[in-house]
C-alpha cells in the first residue's frame, strides 16, 4: 500500500465521524457530504506531512468549512413557505433519515439553525463532540474566553427558558407526544380523547389545501382536520416554543411550520399552524432535551482534551 492508499485508508475510518459533525452543522446530508469531501482533497493535496493528530486536523478543517457554509447560507438564506412537504426525505442518506426518525434530533437540527454560524460550529464542537475549547477558539478565530461565550450563548438559545414549572411542563409533553401520535397514526378516535371540546385550531392560510377552513371549532372538526394533514405529522418532533412545549414540522431538517399548543389539564384546548416566515423568525424555539457529548476519539489518537 503506497502512500495515498494509506492515507485514503485512513480518511475513510473517520468518515463516519467527520460527517456526523458536519451533518450537525449544516443540518443537511448533502451539504455535509460536500463538506467532507472538501476535506478529504485538502487532506490529499497536503499529503499528510506534518499531521500529528489526523482526527483532529480533519474536524479543523471539516469544521471551517462548515463555518464558512454556514456564512454563505446566512448572507442568501432561503426561506420555505406552504405547504412545501415531500413525500419521502428525498437525497437522505442513512444518518439523516435516522436523525429525521428520532424526535430530539429533529427538535435539534432546527433549533441549530436559529444560531449564528460562529455559535453553531462552537456549540456543535464543544457540547456535542467534546472538542475542547482552544480548538474551537482556533477554528472560530476568537479567543479562548470569546469561544467560551458563544458556546455559553448557543446552550442557553438550545436549551430556552420554560414558562412553566418543570412538573407542569412534563404533563404537557405527554399530553402533545399523544396527541403527534395520534396524529401519526390517523386515529380519531384517540384525538377525540386529547381534544377539549371547545377545542380551536387555526393555521395560516399557506399551510391548508384549497378550500380548508383556515379556522376550525370543536373536537370534531378539529380531529378530523389533524386527521386530515396527518402526512405531516411523521416530519413533527415537540420543542420548547415561546416556553411551552408545542411541535415543529420539519422535512429533511428544515423548518416549514411550528404548532403552538395550549394544553390545560390532560386535554389540547388550542393549536395554531404558523408557517409565516416572519412570525416564525418571532417564536423563540429550544429542545426539550440537550444531548449529552457523543465524542469519541480512538485511542490511538488521545483524548480531546490532548488537542
Amino acid at each position: 500500500m503506497d502512500r495515498h492508499d494509506e492515507l485514503a485508508a485512513q480518511f475513510e475510518a473517520r468518515r463516519g465521524r467527520l460527517r456526523a459533525v458536519a451533518h450537525r452543522m449544516l443540518g443537511s446530508a448533502r451539504d455535509a457530504d460536500d463538506a467532507v469531501q472538501e476535506a478529504w482533497l485538502r487532506l490529499s493535496r497536503a499529503g499528510g506531512a506534518g499531521i500529528g493528530n489526523l482526527t483532529a486536523w480533519l474536524t479543523t478543517v471539516v469544521s471551517r468549512v462548515c463555518l464558512d457554509m454556514l456564512r454563505a447560507r446566512t448572507a442568501h438564506p432561503e426561506e420555505p413557505y406552504g405547504d412545501d412537504l415531500p413525500e419521502r426525505a428525498a437525497g437522505a442518506g442513512p444518518e439523516e433519515e435516522a436523525v429525521l426518525a428520532d424526535s430530539v434530533g429533529l427538535a435539534l437540527l432546527v433549533v441549530l439553525e436559529t444560531l449564528s454560524p460562529a455559535e453553531r460550529v462552537a456549540f456543535v464542537l464543544h457540547d456535542l463532540f467534546g472538542v475542547p475549547f482552544d480548538r474551537v477558539a482556533a477554528i472560530t478565530d476568537r479567543s479562548l474566553p470569546a469561544a467560551k461565550k458563544l458556546a455559553s450563548r448557543a446552550r442557553h438559545k438550545v436549551r430556552g427558558t420554560p414558562a412553566v414549572p418543570a412538573a407542569e411542563q412534563d404533563r404537557h409533553r405527554e399530553v402533545v407526544e399523544a396527541f403527534l401520535a395520534a396524529a401519526r397514526g390517523g386515529d380519531l378516535d384517540a384525538l377525540l380523547g386529547l381534544l377539549a371540546e371547545d377545542v380551536v385550531r387555526r393555521a395560516d392560510p399557506a399551510t391548508l389545501p384549497p378550500g380548508v377552513a383556515a379556522e376550525l371549532r370543536g373536537a370534531r372538526a378539529v380531529a378530523e382536520g389533524t386527521v386530515l394533514l396527518r402526512e405531516r405529522a411523521r416530519f413533527a418532533a415537540p420543542a420548547l416554543v415561546d416556553g411551552r412545549v408545542g411541535l415543529v414540522v420539519a422535512p429533511r431538517g428544515q423548518l416549514r411550520y411550528v404548532l403552538r399548543v395550549t394544553v390545560e389539564g390532560d386535554r389540547v384546548t388550542a393549536y395554531e399552524v404558523v408557517a409565516d416566515p416572519a412570525r416564525l423568525r418571532g417564536l423563540k424555539l429550544a429542545v426539550l432535551d440537550v444531548p449529552a457529548a457523543d465524542w469519541a476519539p480512538d485511542a490511538a489518537e488521545g483524548s480531546p482534551s490532548s488537542w
